[in-house]
């Protein structure tokens, strides 16, 4: 027998991977896991919450009503209308302001018991989510300055015609590829990591505290560091939810500007 393992009753395993495949039906491509129930329990929770906040609408309003119209506000002035414009902002509020608490709701599953699972920290989930956007702003854009017009003028005015080629492949690259995957990989990587790292804080601390000699002193050090980590999550969640809405908004305003 080693001398670690003489001190230390078992072999600390670190989280990986693994720790985000809960499948609760099946298996495979085609399970239903429990990041997928999270999901539906989140719209059943922003159902409830939007209706049981808004049903008895006040002058004087209600905490509830209060935040849902912040919130609302927050999204529909502060992202939509600065940055698709004024003129034509509002018919995409809805989609903004789902993406927006879909998300909040999702990424906040990562640190409220008894979930304790970011939704977004299965990749699927970001990239359906940014599917939806790649649709929208190519169909928009699209439909405003025709199908020619809309890929024409991806080549900036007054370009040699020379470079024309080479800025029209970047461009496209840029459009087609670069973007949707930066905006998937984006709410994924920090939703993944973060939670991965809490994994990692909580059961290396716990394994330390049970441990016996001066590791439970380093154990009880790692929990406080944990709980700081987890306020640095929380801000991280709501930050990378209103990232991904503020760059929806601003490709959707980027395909209808009239200098597109």
């Amino acid at each position: 027998m080693s001398i670690e393992a003489a001190v230390l009753p078992t072999q600390y395993e670190p989280p990986g991977t693994a720790d985000f495949w809960i499948p609760l039906i099946g298996d495979g491509a085609w399970a239903f896991t429990r990041a997928c129930l999270l999901a539906i329990v989140s719209v059943g929770l922003i159902w409830w919450w939007l209706h049981a906040t808004t049903k008895k609408k006040a002058l004087v309003p209600s905490m509830g009503q209060m935040g849902t119209e912040a919130v609302y506000s927050f999204v529909r002035n502060g992202i939509a209308k600065d940055l698709i414009g004024s003129k034509e902002f509002l018919k995409f509020v809805p989609l903004l302001f789902s993406l927006f608490i879909f998300i909040l709701v999702n990424n906040l599953f990562g640190v409220v018991p008894p979930f304790q699972n970011p939704t977004m920290g299965r990749i699927g989930f970001p990239i359906a989510l940014t599917l939806v956007v790649f649709v929208v702003y190519h169909w928009i854009g699209i439909k405003k300055h025709g199908f020619i017009g809309y890929w024409k003028s991806l080549i900036p005015a007054g370009l040699p015609k020379g470079m024309i080629p080479a800025i029209f492949f970047l461009e496209l690259i840029t459009d087609m590829f670069t973007r949707p995957v930066t905006l998937a990989l984006r709410l994924f990587g920090n939703m993944f990591a973060g939670h991965i790292m809490m994994l990692l804080f909580i059961t290396g601390g716990w394994y330390m505290l049970t441990s016996g000699g001066v590791l439970p002193i380093f154990g009880g050090v790692t929990w406080i560091v944990t709980f700081v980590m987890t306020l640095f999550e929380l801000l991280v969640e709501v930050l990378q939810a209103y990232v991904f809405t503020l760059l929806a908004a601003l490709y959707i305003g980027g395909a209808i500007a009239d200098e597109h």
